[in-house]
């Protein structure tokens, strides 16, 4: 069952891709995914033994719709500065099949979490095959483009730590929607759970110090990210994360970053 904030998130991302004014392919994909109950099902397990067994912060479904959102968002800046994407520039198909393509990577992207956390990106993909199969039949009675989204979503999937090249400007921008959803909220029920300090809490301290990460047009490029952080603790989570991942994208040169602590100057990385 969709907790209160899932199916907030739901309405949100939904409301966005409608305001894009394409088709019903994008809607109908983000429809099919938010209903699907295996879907849901593997989402919530994922959280479970991302927080309770390996100590982890937010790889559930509301981490999961949060990338989805961000994914589209800047679908949607990107699209608004005339920017094409991979499918596009390669005659293979149109914006509206990449972004079918990018919110079902979202939703879909920390599946393999349900397994652990070495090469969850990975198995979320070999896990997603089938899963992103039954969705795209449901949408595309033409098999070339069926096969080519799924190609697409996979490479989103597997390619969203940073860690291996992806190539097309869709995976890349699954990669920083990813590193973009850093807020306090992911870190808040690990937090309440930690009890002994070990390796890798410096990640949920970072975390817990930001308190917005906002996506609007930017100045010079078509995307702007503002970092807003309570400490500076919150400049591990920007420099040891997000500026990996931004780096590590084909989206990079679209993007502008900011970091902020309240009341305080902003610094700009790129």
């Amino acid at each position: 069952m969709r907790s209160l904030k899932e199916i907030s998130m739901d309405n949100k991302i939904v409301e966005t891709i409608e305001s894009l004014g394409l088709s019903c392919k994008a809607v109908e994909a983000a429809r099919l995914v938010i209903e699907d109950d295996e879907i849901q099902a593997i989402q919530d397990y994922s959280n479970t033994v991302s927080i309770k067994r390996l100590g982890y912060n937010d790889h559930g479904p509301v981490h999961m719709r949060t990338v989805a959102y961000n994914a589209v968002v800047m679908m949607g800046l990107l699209r608004n500065a005339k920017i094409q994407t991979s499918l596009e520039t390669e005659d293979c198909g149109c914006f509206e099949d990449s972004l079918v393509a990018v919110i079902l990577a979202g939703f879909l992207h920390d599946i393999g979490m349900s397994l652990g956390r070495q090469n969850h990106e990975m198995h979320s993909a070999y896990m997603a095959y089938p899963l992103l199969d039954r969705i795209l039949t449901q949408i595309y009675t033409d098999v070339q483009r069926r096969v080519m989204v799924r190609s697409l979503a996979l490479e989103g999937i597997a390619g969203h730590m940073g860690n291996r090249q992806v190539y097309s400007l869709e995976a890349g921008v699954v990669l920083i929607a990813d590193g973009c959803d850093m807020t306090k909220g992911r870190a808040r029920i690990p937090m309440h759970l930690l009890s002994a300090p070990k390796v890798g809490d410096i990640h949920k301290y970072s975390a817990n110090s930001i308190e917005e990460v906002k996506l609007s047009p930017g100045q010079e490029r078509p995307i702007r990210i503002v970092v807003e952080m309570s400490s500076e603790v919150g400049l591990f989570q920007v420099e040891e994360v997000l500026l990996g991942k931004i780096a590590a994208s084909p989206a990079k040169g679209y993007v502008e970053l900011y970091a902020m602590v309240q009341e305080h100057e902003s610094k700009r990385y790129l």
